[in-house]
């Protein structure tokens, strides 16, 4: 794992900026009626006049949208299409933005058209908490064995189906580097991950069972084997001498 030159961080930077000014502008285009294939051309057209680029489209990944959009018992990966979405959707939303050849990961969950309620609500909720508890026990490099006890720990508690198929992981130059960051695992577990180093973290988890298969029908989406109803949250977070920053995230 080598880290980030400082002129790449500041690029990790930018790009972080660049994704959360999209997701806040999206969320407000998130309506009951409106297609995912609409709100995928919303998102690509804000990309571009941010000044960032469309990392799906890249080579190494070549999805054929510019950010994955997964409704219901789909856990991530969703194409956009023609889809209206109903009130109540469980509906993700997973995007990577590159910046000058370095690139960052975010994702969130929305209950569509309403406030989460009872189930949803918890689904929801124990994700997130579990995402910024994997966050908070980065208080510099750091084993990727912590941060998936901390998630695990969470999703356990909620009594929630862990997906443990796919995973968090780092990013920068390329969407997917080394190491992976499960969402299950032991505190002493895992590679040691050095400051300037960026990891996208990640709990997915469900109302149901853990299990999942992938949709033949596009061989993108991923959704859970019984249907279940499913959540997904991430932020890219830089690693540093003594904690961690939030790189997909406004504070304002």
């Amino acid at each position: 794992m080598i880290p980030l030159t400082d002129k790449q961080i500041e690029k990790a930077r930018t790009a972080g900026r660049i994704l959360a000014e999209v997701f806040r502008e999206l969320k407000i285009q998130i309506k009951v009626g409106v297609t995912t294939k609409n709100l995928d051309k919303f998102v690509a057209d804000k990309i571009i006049e941010k000044g960032g680029r469309i990392a799906y489209f890249e080579p190494e990944v070549n999805f054929p949208a510019a950010i994955c959009i997964s409704i219901n018992s789909a856990v991530v990966h969703g194409v956009p299409s023609d889809y209206i979405l109903q009130k109540g959707d469980v509906a993700k939303f997973d995007l990577v933005v590159d910046y000058e050849g370095i690139k960052v990961d975010s994702a969130f969950t929305v209950v569509v058209g309403e406030e989460p309620r009872g189930a949803k609500k918890h689904l929801l909720s124990t994700t997130e908490r579990a995402l910024y508890a994997g966050i908070d026990v980065i208080k510099g490099p750091v084993r990727t064995g912590e941060i998936s006890a901390a998630i695990e720990k969470v999703l356990r508690a909620g009594r929630l189906g862990i997906i443990r198929e796919l995973a968090g992981h780092g990013i920068g130059t390329k969407q997917w580097q080394e190491p992976d960051v499960p969402n299950v695992g032991h505190k002493s577990s895992g590679p040691i991950v050095p400051a300037g180093y960026l990891l996208a973290i990640e709990p997915m988890a469900a109302l149901g069972k853990s299990a999942i298969r992938l949709d033949g029908s596009d061989g993108w989406t991923w959704r859970m084997r019984d249907g279940s109803l499913a959540a997904h949250f991430e932020h890219t977070v830089l690693v540093l001498e003594n904690g961690a920053e939030i790189l997909t995230r406004l504070d304002d």
